[in-house]
């Protein structure tokens, strides 16, 4: 829980403190590293092929969704923002607001987590492993419940796109 003396005066940041932005990354380079180490396990090509695929995820959000979101330019709370002003064209915000969002669009960003987790499941079958085995539940708590507590309770809670209109929002909020 965000003590008061962080939170925002309004109800949302108009640019996230830094910490903020630390731990909301520390998250996802987290499962980043831990999940290249497992698939470096099964071959340097597969983890080659996961780190082009981790670029191409950041690039997407970066190039494809930051440019049309209301902290284009400024510190949101993985600092997407700014990095998208500095590299990419203001794109247009209504175009963010009218997005509409399913499971599948949000399934690369799952596969992130869960192919190392498999990879780790099947070396485990393969020849067990403790590390791999505290690996795949380290892994596990940072992309579930770990990823699910930045956004809850860091990221979304004091957005200010959450209150424009935002996609994700919408998928995750549906009852």
């Amino acid at each position: 829980m965000i003590n008061n003396e962080i939170k925002p005066a309004t109800d949302y940041f108009e640019n996230y403190p830094p910490w903020i932005v630390f731990f909301s990354n520390l998250v996802s380079m987290a499962i980043y590293i831990i999940g290249s180490f497992i698939i470096y396990k099964i071959g340097f090509f597969y983890f080659t092929l996961y780190l082009i695929f981790i670029l191409f995820l950041e690039l997407r959000v970066i190039k494809g969704h930051c440019v049309d979101c209301y902290y284009y330019g400024k510190t949101c709370a993985f600092g997407k923002g700014k990095i998208s002003g500095i590299f990419f064209k203001k794109g247009d915000s209504n175009r963010f607001c009218g997005q509409q969002m399913n499971w599948l669009d949000i399934l690369p960003d799952f596969l992130v987590s869960l192919v190392p987790m498999a990879a780790g499941i099947i070396i485990l079958i393969n020849n067990f492993s403790w590390l791999i085995l505290l690996l795949v539940i380290v892994l596990f708590i940072l992309a579930f419940p770990g990823s699910g507590m930045i956004r809850s309770q860091l990221a979304c809670k004091y957005c200010k796109q959450r209150e424009i209109g935002c996609p994700a929002q919408k998928l995750f909020a549906k009852k």
